[in-house]
């Protein structure tokens, strides 16, 4: 028996009519179990094929992975359970696709059934997977922070049939990953570091700022507020294989698709399938949404002041060609580093040519070419004099409880004398780039004569920081300067981490199919002050497709907090064991092991 290459994907029922030549009877045999047809990348003819199939052992098969999340300073890879094998995985994509009323002759075209994934593992429209929020405020669901895997979200959704709360970019990813390969889809979660949001497709940027170089934090020329542009320090989506019959030959392949609802695509949240040659080359009119997918990886930030005597309102303070799209990562094929980065690939010259050169700014430029509303943007030059240079230094890794310094070097090439006013700011932000709230703020004016240098430094201490810290402990550094003499102005940011402990997970054994052993979890509280509602949380590929949950005591300061965890491994071979912790004080502590099961 054998089904064509296009049948829909999903559940059928299965009978067989069996009779005999020449005689008028005939018996039915209906099967009482569903048959799910699923994608093939094993077969040429498949649509989904994929060549090399060692490859397939990692984009189709491998039930656990890594999402790369954090600063570009801090980057660390988050292990994921995607479980596409668990037997609630296959009904929930079901279930999935029939409340969002799939057609069923879309279902055995992977373009359309990715686009739909892409829509339906967000609840924005269809009622799907996952609710998203980004605010901190997650009391009536699960942070999250707090999700190790891809299988406890579907079983929930499944079982409630509502969406389940709550989701951020890696998580929808997680989902999608773990739904396009229960499918047969080949598919990998894609990391870009310092991301855009470009809410008005001009493939830029922008931040404004008023006549003294406060920022505006919004978008004046924009009426709605929500369309305001934004650097994620980081963002994540999926890359799923295909060909694309329905495009002009050369951009099969690899393809973008984004679940997290940023912004609509014909008037729904979906984004996708754009091909990356076509992000790679600035082929904005491909589809889908490869204008947006070229944003987020190749936009320029460019910064605007007030300024009457413009004829737009504003002056351009200055572009940056390099700011967006640092790095684009993904998991390494047939690796796992349960804590370490050996599993990491660089994927940035999928997306795009390398930063600064003449192919990278011609594809950029391409893009523009096809855009009116970008063309306007790129149109207008800086007309500023510019004769003092300023740097802020970078702040490096941060443990959390330590002091930090802000620091910004000032140079007045000029042969007079400048007066400058200057502000610095280190704010608390979430990981898109929302202000949370200000640690610390100082302004003041300073002269610096001809030809010489001076500097500008803040001690943010512990004590100033602690209180302010939301989800993830992300920072922001903002600094702004004005020049009196030429009204030379300047902004620039950085972002940051502060980095917390790492969960231990150890065995007092080796680990034997089917017989009960402890799993011993540990980190140090880093902090002078004890930890309270303390809970940890484990999945293991091995042990139970479910997330365990078990509070321990309160963690004294400074002291080591412990756990041990009774399992009985199922499975024979390498699992893995992802570990999350959660207190009051302290939240977003993880960790993963692999440990290899024999037999008896």
């Amino acid at each position: 028996v054998s089904s064509p290459v296009t049948a829909p994907v999903g559940a059928w029922a299965l009978r067989v009519l069996t009779w005999r030549r020449g005689s008028p009877e005939r018996a039915y045999y209906d099967f009482d179990q569903d048959i799910y047809i699923l994608f093939n990348p094993w077969n040429p003819d498949d649509q989904t094929y994929m060549e090399d199939e060692a490859l397939l052992q990692e984009y189709v098969l491998n039930d656990v992975g890594k999402v790369w999340v954090g600063p570009i300073k801090t980057t660390r890879g988050k292990p994921w359970l995607y479980g596409q094998f668990d037997a609630v995985v296959l009904p929930a994509c079901m279930f999935m696709l029939d409340r969002a009323e799939v057609p069923f002759n879309h279902r055995g075209d992977p373009v359309k059934m990715t686009r739909a994934i892409s829509r339906i593992v967000n609840s924005n429209d269809d009622g799907g997977v996952l609710v998203g929020r980004w605010d901190g405020v997650y009391d009536d669901g699960t942070a999250p922070s707090e999700w190790t895997g891809s299988v406890d979200i579907l079983a929930q959704f499944l079982e409630t049939q509502e969406p389940v709360s709550y989701g951020q970019c890696w998580v929808f990813a997680g989902v999608v990953t773990a739904v396009c390969r229960a499918l047969g889809i080949p598919s990998r979660v894609v990391s870009n570091l310092v991301s855009a949001h470009d809410a008005n497709s001009t493939l830029t940027v922008d931040k404004y700022y008023s006549e003294t170089m406060e920022e505006l934090g919004y978008d004046p020329s924009n009426a709605e507020p929500e369309h305001t542009d934004s650097i994620w320090n980081y963002h994540v989506w999926n890359d799923v294989w295909m060909a694309r019959p329905d495009l002009t030959a050369g951009y099969g392949g690899w393809q973008a698709i984004d679940a997290t609802p940023q912004e609509t695509s014909k008037g729904v949240y979906q984004c996708g399938p754009a091909p990356l040659e076509a992000i790679k080359q600035g082929v904005i009119g491909m589809n889908y949404d490869v204008e947006f997918m070229l944003a987020s990886v190749n936009a320029d930030l460019m910064r605007w002041r007030i300024d009457s005597s413009e004829e737009t309102g504003y002056a351009m303070v200055d572009s940056n060609t390099y700011h967006i799209g640092r790095m684009v990562l993904t998991k390494k094929p047939y690796v796992f580093d349960p804590n370490g980065d050996e599993d990491r690939e660089d994927i940035t010259e999928q997306y795009k040519f390398r930063e600064g050169t003449a192919s990278e700014r011609l594809a950029l430029m391409n893009g523009v070419r096809f855009s009116e509303r970008a063309k306007r943007y790129y149109s207008v030059a800086s007309n500023l004099k510019n004769d003092v240079t300023f740097k802020l230094r970078d702040v490096d890794t941060v443990p959390i409880g330590k002091d930090f310094r802000v620091t910004v070097d000032i140079e007045n090439t000029a042969n007079e004398g400048r007066n400058i006013k200057a502000s610095l700011s280190t704010n608390s932000v979430f990981y898109n780039g929302v202000r949370a709230g200000v640690v610390r703020k100082v302004e003041g004016k300073i002269f610096v004569g001809p030809g010489k240098k001076e500097q500008i430094s803040v001690l943010v201490k512990s004590d100033d920081y602690l209180p302010k810290l939301v989800e993830y402990c992300n920072m922001k550094i903002s600094a702004m300067a004005i020049v009196d003499e030429t009204k030379q102005s300047w902004a620039d940011d950085d972002d940051f981490q502060v980095i917390k402990p790492n969960i231990n997970i150890k065995f007092n054994d080796d680990l034997i199919l089917n017989q009960p052993t402890t799993a011993f979890l540990s980190f140090t509280n880093p902090l002078e002050k004890a930890l309270t509602g303390c809970e940890f949380r484990v999945t293991s590929s091995g042990i139970t497709g479910r997330t365990l949950r078990f509070p321990v005591n309160d963690g004294a300061p400074l002291e080591p907090i412990t756990a041990e965890l009774p399992v009985q491994p199922n499975k024979i071979g390498k699992i893995n064991f992802v570990a999350t912790f959660k207190s009051n004080e302290l939240k977003d502590i993880s960790g993963a092991a692999t440990a290899e099961v024999f037999e008896a």
